[in-house]
Parts: structure tokens; sequence; C-alpha cells
């Protein structure tokens, strides 16, 4: 199956961007199916680092443990799900538009599934999915926005 691609420009640099995004505790601000996201352990976030994020799918809510495995500030990150039947991997990249004073966000997602999961992801999970993305991308750029 292919990745879900979606991208957006926001009217804030790319640092600010970066910083807001691959903090674990905004996920649920921005993301409409994220209930819950906290980084496991004290140290920063690097590659290496695990994050629990809990997610409502359907009427359930799953937890699965997500790992940062690329984090190169202000450009690109990468997250990818290690545990459960269903486990995304996210590319994130930010561009400098213009002066640099803006941001085009791009965000990829792919998923691969185990048990019950090879069900799931194409009858619920991608669909939800190509819905919500556009919405998560715009949350964030409101979000980010109303904060400048």
């Amino acid at each position: 199956m292919s990745v879900i691609k979606e991208s957006i420009d926001i009217d804030r640099r790319p640092e600010d961007v970066f910083s807001y995004v691959t903090d674990p505790s905004h996920m649920p601000e921005w993301q409409e199916s994220a209930v819950s996201a906290t980084k496991l352990g004290d140290a920063p976030l690097a590659v290496g680092s695990k994050v629990k994020v809990t997610r409502r799918i359907g009427r359930r809510e799953m937890p699965m443990t997500m790992q940062v495995s690329e984090l190169d500030p202000p450009r690109s990150w990468r997250i990818d799900g290690i545990d459960g039947p269903v486990r995304g991997h996210v590319k994130g990249t930010i561009e400098p538009i213009g002066d640099g004073e803006r941001s085009r966000v791009t965000l990829a997602l792919d998923f691969e599934s185990h048990g019950i999961g090879k069900l799931l992801v194409p009858l619920v999970v991608r669909p939800n999915v190509r819905k919500e993305m556009p919405r998560n991308e715009q949350h964030l750029k409101d979000v980010l926005e109303a904060s400048a």
C-alpha cells in the first residue's frame, strides 16, 4: 500500500515548528486520534527515545510504543511504531519558505500490520488517517500561528 503524504505551509520558523512537533506532549493538541503521549525516561528526546502513545481508533483506545529513529533539527524526524497490531511509521520534514520565517511541513505515514492489524489497517486505519491527516496539519498550523 502507498504512503499517505500531506503538506501544509505554516507562518512560523522551521526551528519553532520542529520544536513543537517533536515534543510528544503536544501530540494530543494537534492530532485528533492522540489521547495521550509521553516520552519514556528523563533524557532529552534523541534517536532511540521511546514514546508511549494512546490513540483512539474507532471506539477503542489503543496504547502503542514508538521509537525515534531519526532526528535532524530543524529539518526532519522519523518515529516508528515498535509494538502492537498496527505500527505507524511517520517521517516528517520541514522546509524553510522564502526568507525562512515560514515553513512547509510534510508528513508521510505508512503502516506495518501484525495479527488483527492485517484487517484493521486497510478497513479502518488507512481510511481514517486519510481523512484525519489534513485536519491534523490544519490544527498544527492553527496552534502554531496563534502562538506566534
